[in-house]
C-alpha cells in the first residue's frame, strides 16, 4: 500500500492539482485513481495555461479558432472539454461516495473576482455546458464574492470557493454557511 492508499484508508481526499490532454488520453489520470486513491481534481487558470502552453492542444486550438472563438471563450471551451473527461472519469467515485468524492473544480475567470453579478452569471452558464453534476465552480473569496457564491449555491450549481479571500470575506462566508445550515433545519 502506498502513501497516498494509506491516506485514503485514514478517509482523506487525495484530490489531483494537474490536468491535461495528454494525462486524459494516455490514462494517467485513470492510473491515478486506481493506484494512488486520487478521489478529484481542481484546476485553475494558471494550471492551463501550463497544460495548453505545452504543445498539445496545438490541433484543437487552431481547429476552434477557425470556427471562432479567440482568446478566453477558446479557453473555456479547452477546459470544459478536459473537465468533462475527468468528470466522467471521478463520476463512480462520486456516486459511490454520495457526492463526498469525486469531484473535479472549473474557476471561474478571475477577470470576474469583484463582479458580483458577472460572476454569478458566469458560474451559472459555464455549469449549465460542462454538464456534468459533479463538478464545482471555484469562485473567488474576493469581497464580492460572497452573495455571489450564496446565489450560485441557491441555484444549484455546487461551489468552491478559491483561496485568497480576506479575513473580512472569510467571516462574510462564514456567517452566510451558517445562515443556510439554519434554513435548512
Amino acid at each position: 500500500m502506498n502513501v497516498t492508499q494509506a491516506l485514503h484508508e485514514q478517509g482523506q481526499s487525495n484530490w489531483l492539482d494537474n490536468i491535461t490532454y495528454s494525462m486524459l488520453d494516455t490514462g494517467q489520470i485513470q492510473h491515478y485513481i486506481d493506484q494512488y486513491s486520487v478521489t478529484g481534481l481542481t484546476s485553475n487558470p494558471s494550471i492551463f495555461d501550463k497544460a495548453i502552453g505545452s504543445g498539445d492542444y496545438d490541433d484543437a486550438i487552431r481547429a476552434k479558432a477557425a470556427r471562432g472563438p479567440k482568446g478566453e471563450e477558446l479557453f473555456f471551451e479547452l477546459a470544459i472539454e478536459d473537465l468533462q473527461r475527468a468528470a466522467d472519469l471521478f463520476l463512480p467515485i462520486h456516486e459511490r461516495t454520495d457526492g463526498v468524492d469525486g469531484w473535479v473544480s472549473l474557476e471561474v475567470s478571475p477577470l470576474l473576482a469583484y463582479d458580483t453579478q458577472r460572476t454569478v452569471a458566469a458560474a451559472k452558464a459555464l455549469y449549465a455546458r460542462a454538464d456534468r453534476r459533479n463538478l464545482f465552480l471555484k469562485i473567488p473569496g474576493t469581497p464580492e464574492g460572497p452573495p455571489a457564491i450564496e446565489e450560485v449555491i441557491a441555484s444549484g450549481v455546487p461551489v468552491n470557493v478559491t483561496s485568497g479571500a480576506s479575513s473580512s470575506a472569510r467571516c462574510l462566508l462564514s456567517r452566510s454557511s451558517r445562515a443556510r445550515e439554519r434554513d435548512r433545519t
